[in-house]
């Protein structure tokens, strides 16, 4: 029986619906998604939204409000063809340049950083639309240059100027996280696009060595650093929010406190509804519920690699590239995220997809993944165009008249 339902599984996550141009299994998955999301949300966010708002929903109307804005926004960028987002490629760089510049004139700070633009309705993160901007960026120069990325050293180093950019303007934010989720995903780019083992290997040691350069060298980082290795040696110090956040999936068990019982979102957990809502959604829903939106997550970027996997073996290079890029996204953000609450690495600020409480986030989450689909959706296309044009070429039969 268990073999069986596995087997369904499995079918129904690689085997296309037949006749349909769109991949129903992706949608499914992310609107399932960002349903937990909400709930979750609404649930983790209610003691300060009683505090600051005097009402339990005011965080939870505006997650439902980002995530109606997140489907417009999908919606219309599910319109435009993959070859509109290559060639405007280089303009949206330099638009995301100026919104990081922007940052540092006329941006807000929050807990000592300084990453939001105030726009009165919400607050604008420009290093979200940062990253998938770039991440679009490198997939167009390794369709155009794929060749000369494969062959030459000049050709590999290209792509990573721009990313230094980037991470410099972030960086001085500062936001360490997200620069290391675009420095792993666009080095995966690099090697799944041909580049050398040696180069691979060069940059990823180089990064990581300046990332424990960034930690050390940063009072703040370190502290952090250190609180991870024992948070337990000053619980109320610098290892507060890791040891309430342990709490909470200790609390959890098998299979929760039930939905709305979390002790540890009343004000004793920071960022309850942001950065630590996996730890809510632990504390309440258990294992089981941890272990059934981990295993939602994996299908998602599964989807998202099996569709980079049939573009790339099709030779259809921008569409494979970004595909690729948008998965590794999405696989290592909830990765840091839910290693950062479940204590496995350092405490990093970055949301879990499609879940967290955030606008900029969701926004750009929901934006990825209509590429994604319009990805899949030309590459059925063209499939789909390759097997009426085969038909046609057919010679047919001879066919007998009758009277």
């Amino acid at each position: 029986m268990i073999w069986q339902f596995c087997h369904g599984i499995k079918a129904w996550m690689t085997k296309p619906t037949p006749g349909a141009l769109f991949d129903r299994q992706l949608v499914w998955l992310s609107f399932i998604l960002m349903a937990v999301g909400l709930v979750i949300v609404t649930s983790a966010s209610a003691p300060v939204s009683v505090r600051y708002t005097g009402g339990p929903y005011h965080y939870a109307v505006r997650h439902g409000i980002f995530l109606l804005l997140g489907l417009g926004v999908a919606a219309v960028a599910l319109q435009f063809p993959m070859s509109w987002w290559q060639r405007w490629s280089p303009y949206m760089l330099v638009g995301a340049i100026v919104l990081l510049l922007s940052v540092h004139l006329i941006g807000s700070s929050v807990n000592g950083a300084k990453r939001w633009i105030d726009l009165k309705l919400f607050n604008l993160q420009p290093a979200e639309i940062a990253k998938l901007v770039l991440f679009i960026y490198v997939a167009s120069y390794l369709e155009r240059r794929h060749s000369e990325v494969v062959e030459t050293s000049w050709g590999f180093a290209k792509p990573l100027v721009v990313f230094i950019l980037f991470g410099g303007l972030i960086i001085t934010q500062p936001d360490l996280g997200s620069v290391v989720v675009m420095f792993i995903t666009v080095t995966s780019m690099l090697f799944v696009a041909g580049a050398r083992l040696w180069q691979f290997l060069a940059l990823m040691v180089a990064g990581l060595s300046l990332i424990v350069m960034l930690i050390v060298f940063e009072p703040y980082r370190m502290r952090r650093f250190t609180a991870f290795l024992d948070p337990w040696q000053n619980p109320f110090g610098s290892g507060y929010q890791l040891t309430q956040s342990l709490m909470a999936f200790g609390r959890g068990g098998w299979f929760g406190q039930g939905l709305g019982n979390s002790i540890q979102k009343l004000e004793y957990l920071p960022e309850a509804h942001t950065d630590f809502v996996f730890a809510v959604l632990a504390e309440e829903l258990g294992l089981f519920g941890v272990a059934a939106v981990l295993l939602l997550l994996l299908a998602l970027v599964f989807k998202a690699l099996t569709i980079a996997k049939k573009n790339l073996e099709s030779n259809i290079y921008f569409g494979g590239f970004l595909a690729f890029g948008i998965g590794v996204w999405f696989a290592f953000q909830t990765l840091v995220n839910v290693g950062a609450a479940s204590g496995l690495i350092p405490t990093k600020g970055l949301t879990l997809p499609l879940i967290s409480y955030g606008g900029s986030s969701l926004l750009m989450m929901s934006l990825a993944v209509a590429v994604l689909l319009r990805i899949d959706f030309e590459y059925r296309c063209a499939k789909q165009q390759a097997y009426v044009a085969g038909q046609s070429h057919e010679s047919p039969e001879d066919e007998q008249s009758t009277t």
